[in-house]
């Protein structure tokens, strides 16, 4: 089986399109329509229905679908493992959002180097489709996220369920600016936009940090993580406003089902799951 074979199958399936995959394989669609025709002749089915929309699955390219997922998984594994340093047992591949890098997975980076040191580690941060792409490819062995998407064959656990809270900066200047953070979907169907302000915000960034480091400097109010929030409000330079209401922002582990035979995607778990668990 010819693992380029398979990237290209997934592909398709990802995108939809025999030529949204060439362009992102940087191949021609004459050589991804190749592919997938001489391993529909490999499996003796067709694996897909070209139509004016793009392609869809056959039921037989449904049922190939984990296969190819887990030979291509096997594929970066065994890819990753050949790359082990001395004196490590194993790799773990693991990625997380922007916002959750500080200081979830630092902690975290620093509990698996206490811990477990002999596993290897390379830590990706990026944006939630990057990662889903670096999970599905097999890129990534684990990775924590905000709101996954389902993805077949992957596992998803939740890993901390943080609130967001609404701070400000101490002023006597009314009304401060409020600066809307895009929470993501969840927190827009909790109402969370424009809590603070009737008006529409003057600043909207995509990153929690971002606008943080904002408000701390330029003053304004907005929601943020509480755990996060917490050493700007015992140092006063934030303070809680009184009476606003707070959403939930959980945050997941999301991996493949083959990893749980893999004792070191588990240690990575439980290591996960004790940074959070501890004061």
């Amino acid at each position: 089986m010819d693992i380029d074979r398979a990237r290209t199958f997934l592909e398709i399936v990802h995108t939809g399109s025999f030529l949204k995959a060439s362009h992102r394989l940087h191949v021609t669609q004459t050589t991804v329509s190749a592919r997938i025709r001489t391993l529909e002749e490999e499996l003796g089915r067709q694996l897909f229905v070209r139509n004016r929309n793009g392609a869809s699955l056959t039921a037989a390219g449904r049922e190939f679908e984990r296969f190819a997922q887990s030979m291509v998984q096997i594929w970066e594994r065994a890819r990753q493992q050949l790359t082990i340093p001395t004196g490590r047992t194993s790799v773990v591949a693991l990625g997380g959002e922007l916002s959750l890098w500080n200081p979830l997975l630092l902690d975290w980076l620093v509990w698996m180097k206490r811990e477990q040191p002999k596993i290897a580690i390379h830590a990706h941060v990026g944006v939630p489709d990057q990662l889903l792409e670096q999970l599905r490819t097999g890129a990534l062995d684990l990775a924590v996220l905000y709101a996954p998407k389902m993805l077949p064959g992957f596992r998803v656990e939740l890993i901390e369920e943080e609130q967001l809270i609404l701070v400000r900066t101490p002023s006597r200047q009314e009304p401060l600016d409020y600066v809307h953070v895009d929470w993501g979907s969840g927190f827009a169907a909790q109402r969370g936009f424009g809590q603070a302000s009737s008006a529409a915000p003057g600043l909207m960034v995509g990153l929690g940090p971002l606008g943080l480091s904002y408000v701390l400097r330029a003053g304004g109010m907005g929601y943020f993580r509480k755990g996060v929030a917490a050493p700007h409000i015992e140092a006063g330079e934030l303070e809680p406003v009184e009476g606003a209401p707070e959403f939930t922002y959980p945050a997941y582990a999301v991996y493949p089902e083959s990893a749980e035979a893999r004792s070191d995607v588990q240690e990575a778990l439980r290591g996960l799951k004790q940074v959070v668990a501890a004061p």
